[in-house]
């Protein structure tokens, strides 16, 4: 027979007072507690709308409206649980006593499996590298990858490749890249001897002024934000066949951990070995198809949309841009794309091409997640 589980812990409502007047953001769901306080930044809602309501009972906020959250947001809240509130309830824990039994309503969305996060029952054991695990979830990889978890993922036995397996600055590594290259190519376009066939024989060309310059420039950048879309919605959500054991690790190695560990930060992009790979492959392909002014040029800027992709995916994810902005709106586009949607929504620097090819996250209001 299995030992049974420790009971759990309790705090009075002085208890909580004493941790919200430290700084802690406690909340509650009936009698349940839940420490926030090291999600605030990351909430898309923006830290102050949880500051907001610390103290307070959310049952109302998980159901909407404005949002209605996701199965995989209330499993997400189930991973700060923390204990008990016992004896007398306040609405904010200062107002006016409610009894308790009122508040230890089971909420009908919350599946049994939410209510407890239990590693040891997982499908997979946490103790040891991931990577060599899904492969043998088969039919059970594809939900079991999109029902995200709060803590870092290791792949590898060995140190040495697993420190190659992180990401560290990427604008470090990349913008220097995208400095030489420009200034190279626009010295080469200031010789004048810059030509672009116009047929595919050598007979008939054209002479690239370096005013053209620019405009290649950005060029290269916007047709990476198509090359982001695209690589995203077919590559990296792929759904590997279950019973294909290398192609389930090569799917979680490309993206299928960013969406199991979502604020894992060394895991949010491309680590820079792989990347090199990738990014060299491109750049012989625009040698190959245009003069090496031209395809340099056009290649220059989109290394520099991709350092931008990077640099913003990393904010959507860890920064708390200002209600209302641009931002913002990217935000909590990406984060349905994490919580609720995985099947659409995937522009992460834009969401022109999400407009073009109708993948937009729904907008109705009980679809939307925080």
């Amino acid at each position: 027979m299995a030992p049974a589980p420790p009971p759990a812990a309790s705090f009075s409502p002085s208890e909580v007072q004493r941790r919200l007047a430290a700084g802690a953001c406690w909340v509650r769901r009936g009698a349940r507690l839940y420490d926030l306080s090291s999600f605030v930044r990351h909430h898309p809602g923006g830290e102050q709308l949880l500051r907001a309501r610390a103290g307070q009972d959310i049952s109302a906020d998980l159901d909407g409206p404005p949002h209605r959250h996701s199965a995989n947001a209330r499993r997400w809240l189930e991973q700060y649980y923390v204990g008990e509130l016992r004896g007398e309830q306040q609405g904010s824990m200062e107002n006016e006593p409610v009894a308790l039994e009122e508040t230890q309503k089971t909420d009908p969305a919350m599946e049994p499996r939410f209510k407890v996060v239990d590693w040891d029952k997982d499908l997979v054991d946490w103790r040891k590298p991931l990577l060599w695990q899904v492969g043998h979830l088969g039919e059970k990889y594809d939900e079991w990858v999109h029902q995200p978890v709060t803590r870092p993922i290791r792949l590898f036995h060995s140190d040495l490749i697993e420190g190659l397996s992180k990401t560290v600055c990427v604008p470090i590594i990349w913008v220097p890249l995208v400095l030489y290259l420009s200034w190279s190519y626009y010295r080469t376009f200031a010789q004048g001897n810059v030509r672009l066939f116009t047929s595919f024989t050598t007979e008939y060309t054209v002479a690239v002024p370096k005013s053209m310059f620019p405009g290649l420039f950005m060029l290269g950048t916007f047709l990476w934000s198509l090359i982001e879309y695209l690589i995203h919605r077919f590559l990296f959500h792929m759904k590997p066949p279950s019973d294909s054991y290398y192609l389930i690790m090569l799917h979680f190695v490309m993206h299928g951990q960013h969406h199991k560990a979502p604020f894992d930060g060394s895991r949010l992009v491309f680590p820079p070995v792989p990347a090199s790979l990738v990014i060299g492959v491109f750049y012989l392909c625009m040698q190959l198809i245009l003069p090496e002014a031209v395809g340099g040029t056009v290649f220059a800027g989109g290394l520099l949309g991709y350092v931008l992709y990077d640099m913003t995916h990393y904010y959507l994810h860890f920064g708390s841009p200002h209600k209302g902005s641009y931002l913002y709106s990217l935000k909590a586009h990406h984060v349905k794309h994490h919580f609720a949607h995985q099947k659409s929504g995937f522009g992460i620097s834009t969401k022109l091409w999400d407009y073009c090819f109708h993948t937009l996250t729904p907008e109705k209001p009980h679809l939307k997640t925080q």
